[in-house]
């Protein structure tokens, strides 16, 4: 029997940014970086970011609960919100392959609101990554404490989850940097935890990963770690390795992975000696059991660096806890805010206690993670 060939069809991918950093997110994802194939969603409780916003498709979410002012940084608002627009959340990622949802925790929006849309994605049969930042250490206590009980809730509904920790960006930076190129250099670090892994699927390479590839590692592989590494020059490829496997961004060895994902990019004069070399110091770090997938592309705006990414994943079960001292971690059905007593949000029929657009705003300067606040 004659069988024709089937053309391939390329996987459909979503990326939706949810709350002020999760919107700040996709922004810069959008003017800075080369993304081919993926479509921005952004969602937020708050009007007036989602105007600014440049993603094609702007969903405001709660609009009865919030009128477009916000979730004042309150995570329960946040939470009903999304289940407000339960509907509109479905259809706007209805028909996707994967989904990531971006975004910080510690706020009102995005700690309330990605637990909720990443489980309708997963829900729907995509494959769903959450990518989110934990806060500074010097913001306050309890910022921290409602980030890991949106951390330990979300863990729920996801695929996989990368926790990018805010903390730990600041060792990664030089020091001398004036504060505008700081913001934008550590903008970097959220926007390659999408594009490595996207452009695994969408861009052809000199060593291909397809969909399917990456599904297998990061199926129901709970919590991923990465760590990225750039190098030039003699010697490039081990130095951009090991700086990926020994970053700040990663807050354990890769050792105990189940399963092991990396992209190695650079411009044209990228060899197959620098990957053969690259790939063979980052597998010598995992078990011999782990599997691994290696993925290396040729981008032209890279010129004479080399680009590392590594996303570990399939580690034993990780409790996230406050740093400082330890607490029960929050029930699917609801947030504690932390410091206080237990508290039971109430939604009243006649109208919704919400902040003020003055009160709104200056805490979504929070809700923004601090690496990714524009001035």
């Amino acid at each position: 029997m004659l069988v024709q060939p089937t053309t391939n069809v390329a996987a459909n991918i979503k990326v939706v940014g949810v709350g002020g950093g999760g919107c700040n997110a996709i922004n810069t994802m959008i003017s800075d970086y080369n993304i081919e194939g993926v479509e921005f969603i952004a969602v937020n409780t708050d009007a007036q970011v989602l105007k600014n916003s440049r993603a094609s498709v702007k969903l405001q979410i709660g609009q009865n609960l919030t009128s477009g002012l916000g979730a004042g940084g309150d995570p329960t608002i946040g939470l009903k919100a999304a289940e407000e627009s339960v509907e509109e959340i479905n259809q706007a990622l209805e028909g996707a392959d994967m989904v990531f949802v971006t975004g910080g925790m510690g706020g009102g929006t995005g700690t309330g609101a990605i637990p909720v849309i990443s489980g309708i994605a997963k829900n729907l049969g995509a494959l769903t990554v959450a990518v989110v930042t934990k806060p500074f250490s010097f913001e306050n206590r309890k910022r921290m404490d409602v980030a890991m009980e949106g951390i330990s809730r979300l863990k729920e509904n996801v695929d996989a989850m990368i926790i990018i920790p805010n903390q730990r960006i600041l060792e990664i930076i030089d020091k001398n940097l004036t504060f505008h190129d700081a913001m934008r250099k550590v903008d970097e670090v959220l926007a390659n935890a999408v594009l490595s892994i996207a452009n695994l699927v969408t861009q052809t390479g000199f060593i291909n990963l397809d969909f399917a590839d990456v599904r297998s590692i990061l199926k129901n592989s709970g919590t991923a770690m990465m760590g990225i590494g750039s190098a030039s020059g003699e010697n490039r490829a081990e130095q951009a390795a090991r700086q990926a496997i020994t970053s700040p961004l990663l807050e354990m060895s890769i050792q105990g992975a189940k399963g092991l994902l990396f992209n190695i990019r650079g411009g044209s004069s990228l060899t197959m000696s620098e990957v053969a070399e690259a790939a063979e110091m980052i597998t010598n770090m995992v078990d011999t059991t782990a599997v691994v997938k290696i993925g290396a592309t040729i981008d032209e705006s890279a010129e004479e660096e080399l680009n590392v990414t590594v996303l570990a994943a399939g580690f034993p079960d990780i409790i996230y806890k406050p740093e400082v001292q330890q607490r029960p971690i929050v029930s699917v059905d609801q947030f504690d805010m932390p410091g206080q007593e237990q508290i039971q949000p109430t939604f009243s029929s006649d109208r919704p206690t919400v902040a003020t657009p003055a009160q709104d705003a200056a805490d979504d300067e929070l809700d923004i993670p601090a690496f990714l606040r524009r001035k």
